[in-house]
């Protein structure tokens, strides 16, 4: 730093005001204030994921289902995009006192699915009003548009889950959602 500040500013005794300042600026950042401990806003953002789902989970959850087991999950977001899908985010808890499994009949019973492993795949939409239900996306490889790889949760533990569908017309703002072994819910559509 003081050869920067040397050859930046020209004379030696600058360097070394450029030194002092950097202490003084150091010093006046580490003070003992509850602040002081806080992660700053950027790595929580890139440790949790997007801020707008983010500050979609800090407000009231548009459902929650009730599951086998001690099983919940909680629906904290439905998000309609440009793209013509629909992604509804949540949390699937354990609210056992010991390991919970996650139901392998999640995943839906299609023989494409199966080959997958443990997902969400078997949850879908219902656009009541229009009779019309909706199915978890794949991509071109036949793999689910949802969370894989869930078998099980120690007691207490939650585990964020997303699920992608097609998206309902515009007009459509509230869906039925459904997940095999658990309640039905509606919840409303944002974007």
């Amino acid at each position: 730093m003081t050869s920067w500040c040397t050859t930046r500013l020209g004379t030696r005794r600058s360097g070394i005001a450029c030194v002092v300042g950097l202490l003084l600026g150091v010093s006046a950042c580490s003070d003992s204030s509850p602040q002081q401990n806080r992660t700053p806003a950027a790595v929580v953002e890139s440790s949790r994921g997007s801020a707008a789902h983010d500050q979609l989970q800090s407000t009231a959850p548009l459902a929650e289902l009730r599951g086998p087991n001690g099983l919940n999950l909680t629906i904290t977001s439905a998000m309609r995009d440009a793209a013509g899908y629909l992604t509804v985010r949540g949390n699937l808890t354990n609210r056992q006192s010991e390991v919970g499994v996650v139901p392998a009949e999640l995943r839906g019973h299609d023989l494409d699915v199966l080959r997958t492993g443990p997902s969400l795949a078997g949850a879908t939409l219902v656009d009541f009003a229009r009779s019309k239900r909706y199915y978890v996306l794949r991509d071109t490889e036949g793999l689910p548009l949802t969370t894989t790889g869930l078998t099980t949760l120690k007691a207490g533990e939650s585990a964020r889950v997303f699920m992608q569908f097609p998206a309902p017309p515009a007009s459509t703002r509230t869906v039925g959602i459904q997940l095999p072994l658990f309640d039905t819910a509606d919840i409303a559509i944002s974007g």
